[in-house]
């Protein structure tokens, strides 16, 4: 089987200007962050990102990174609006096309099916269905329901967080919901997965362990070590969601104060980022969320 282990440097050097990125995790939820915040570092732009955002998207949204975001949302959860991306959306700094989280979800299923598109009716009734990206369609039977057409949405790369890999690519993810991002990876030219922890294939147990791996191998192209890689978000059962650290990245909104922040949580290799947010042992002890 291939090692299919990367660094963070060999990572961010085989992604391009332009990219269609998808970012999975869901808001404050198992976002794969280490590579998110290696992205912000790198000198890489023009960026459509698609995601049920939270901080991965306002990171990239307060370093310029964006030409396009494709979103159902962008949420820090126990704060409602990311608030970079409120500041990056009320200044017009990037095109958007907004969607009903179902549209999200069906338009990486189509991607993930290699359809064209998937009928649905979320969206139609409001004015999310004017958007001139999207089209409607009837129903070739005898219902003839007019029905919204969500287009694929095709990615050039997934990035995706789990709690344990292998080095060939064999994931699995632990926590309570995977979300869409099985979806994200099959919609995907390139996978890349950060992992809490590196194991052997043995140690996975896929067939006891089937239901937490989220996608095969095949589909994965770059195999990163990130511990505690979802930080600030949520990866439980390793570790809860780090609000005190999320209220500090949201007042780094406030006029002047992302370049402090940014210094300090974005500019750093992960070694030092851990040890600035308070080191392994205070990441550990943090208590799963109540949503």
């Amino acid at each position: 089987m291939i090692d299919k282990q990367i660094g963070l440097s060999a990572f961010v050097a085989s992604l391009r200007d332009g990219m269609t990125i998808g970012i999975g995790g869901w808001a404050t939820r198992r976002k794969p962050m280490t590579l998110v915040r290696a992205i912000a570092r790198s000198g890489l732009k023009d960026l459509t990102v698609v995601s049920y955002g939270g901080p991965d998207v306002g990171i990239l949204a307060a370093e310029g990174k964006i030409r396009k975001l494709v979103f159902g949302f962008v949420s820090l959860d126990h704060i409602p609006l990311d608030p970079h991306f409120r500041a990056a959306r009320q200044a017009g700094a990037f095109e958007i096309l907004e969607l009903d989280e179902g549209m999200v979800h069906w338009g990486l299923r189509a991607a993930a099916m290699h359809l064209p598109f998937l009928p649905s009716r979320s969206g139609l009734a409001t004015d999310i269905a004017n958007q001139p990206e999207l089209k409607t369609i009837r129903s070739p039977y005898a219902d003839g329901e007019l029905l919204l057409a969500m287009p694929a949405l095709r990615l050039d790369a997934a990035l995706i967080h789990v709690h344990r890999a292998d080095r060939h690519g064999n994931a699995l993810i632990l926590g309570p919901d995977p979300f869409f991002d099985e979806l994200m990876a099959r919609a995907a030219e390139r996978t890349y997965i950060s992992t809490e922890r590196l194991v052997s294939t043995e140690d996975l147990a896929i067939a006891e362990n089937a239901r937490f791996n989220p996608f095969e191998r095949s589909v994965v192209q770059g195999v990163i070590l990130a511990p505690f890689g979802a930080h600030p978000t949520v990866a439980t059962p390793d570790y809860g969601i780090d609000m005190a650290h999320l209220k500090e990245y949201a007042a780094s909104a406030a006029p002047g104060a992302w370049q402090e922040y940014r210094a300090r949580f974005i500019a750093v290799e992960p070694e030092r980022y851990l040890a600035s947010v308070g080191g392994a042992e205070n990441l550990g002890a943090l208590p799963a969320p109540i949503y």
